[in-house]
Formats: C-alpha cells, sequence, structure tokens
C-alpha cells in the first residue's frame, strides 16, 4: 500500500475548513500545527505588513485519498493558486504494527512499495531561537522561495549537552522549505555553511521525498 502523509500549509484562518474537508473525505488521522512565514522583519517593515501566521495541518492518506484530497483542496480552498498555501505529500517507507495501520486508514495492506524519485523535496531545518533570518538568507539566494517556521523544543535524551552550538534542550524552530530536487543540494549547503552547526544559528537540516505537490504553480511556471 503506499500511504502518504499529507502537509497543507495556509493562512491561519483557513486551517478549520481545511480540518473540515478532511473529516468529510473520511481521513482517521489529522494533525494540527501552527507557524508563521519566513519574511524577516525588515521586508515586513519596509512594505507595511504583518507576519503571516501559518497554519500547518498533517494528515495520513492512500494513494487515491492522496489524490482525491489534494483535488478537493484546490477546487475548495484554491490551494494551487499562487498566495493561497502549499500542500505536499511525503510517502511513508514503514508502518509500526497492524494496530498502527488499523488507527491511520481502514485499507488492507498489499506489498507495493512506491518509489522515491520525485522532482520535489521537503528540507526539514531546525536552528536555535531567533536566527530565522540568517537560514533564510542562506536558502534563498540558493535557490529556495520561502519557508515555514514552527516553533519547537528539544526531547532528546541528550538535552544537556550542545552539538556545535546547537543545544537540544533550549527552544528552537524548525523551517520547512519545498524545493525542486535539483535545487535540494544547494539550498542545503548555503544553510550549512552560512548558518550551520559553529554558528550562531546552529541549523542541522535533511530532506524528505515529496510525490505530489500543489501551490508551486507560480514556481513552476518561472
Amino acid at each position: 500500500m503506499e500511504l502518504n502523509f499529507v502537509l497543507t500549509i495556509l493562512n491561519r484562518d483557513r486551517r478549520e475548513e481545511m480540518e473540515e474537508l478532511c473529516n468529510r473525505l473520511g481521513l482517521r488521522m489529522s494533525l494540527t500545527m501552527l507557524g508563521r512565514g519566513t519574511a524577516s522583519a525588515q521586508h515586513l517593515l519596509l512594505n507595511g505588513l504583518k507576519t503571516t501566521e501559518k497554519a500547518i495541518l498533517g494528515t495520513v492518506a492512500n494513494k487515491e485519498d492522496t489524490h482525491r484530497l489534494m483535488h478537493e483542496t484546490k477546487v475548495k480552498l484554491y490551494i494551487d493558486i499562487p498566495g493561497n498555501g502549499v500542500m505536499m505529500s511525503v510517502p511513508i517507507k514503514s508502518i509500526g504494527g497492524s494496530s498502527t495501520l488499523a488507527y491511520l486508514t481502514d485499507k488492507p495492506l498489499d506489498k507495493e512499495t512506491p518509489a522515491m524519485n520525485f522532482p520535489h523535496e521537503l528540507i526539514y531545518v531546525i536552528l536555535n531561537e531567533g536566527h530565522t533570518d540568517d537560514v533564510m538568507a542562506a536558502a534563498l539566494p540558493a535557490g529556495a522561495t520561502g519557508g515555514t517556521v514552527i516553533s519547537a523544543k528539544g526531547t532528546g535524551i541528550r538535552q544537556a549537552e550542545k552539538f556545535r552550538g546547537l543545544s537540544l534542550a533550549e527552544e528552537k524552530y524548525v523551517i520547512l522549505i519545498v524545493a525542486r530536487a535539483e535545487t535540494k543540494a544547494a539550498i542545503m549547503k548555503a544553510v550549512i555553511e552560512q548558518a550551520g552547526p559553529g554558528t550562531p544559528a546552529g541549523a542541522v537540516c535533511f530532506s524528505l521525498p515529496v510525490s505530489h505537490v500543489a501551490g508551486l504553480r507560480r514556481i513552476e511556471e518561472d
């Protein structure tokens, strides 16, 4: 079975509409997180804008339900029109037992293994609190088109330790950046070189494959 973790990033005032859409399609599990856009304070001030508050909704869906959800989100929430958000599906490689599968979906399990070669990837950046602008200043010239920030806190067993400037116990941020596969390496390289371990930002990053994406129409046309 092909299962995806479908992430939708949209303005926070559309959160309830997206949650209702997931419920109406019969998706069993949805998780809502809160974040904000990555525009710098200077950019917002110069343009008379306010910080864009974002909602990040995650749900698990099989191949058919992923297509249904993306279609309905384009129709109902206009997610494929620039400025209305970004939606992506990340393939799930393995499931923690039959009870987990039953919790996530009522569809039977088969032996189909999804391919992992896709045109987009999700870059997941973990950094110290207060250094979002440092990371994006490195990522944007390397090909990133924007990102979404989520507040987080480390809970690792080595909480009291630091790894080259990144404390696992202190407050930190996560930045999600959707990028073309061919620009992913350059973006990650720039982030690590300019804002990585040993710098005040202390950023570390990794990427995940994205099997389907919506909301990047303007980027793809460019």
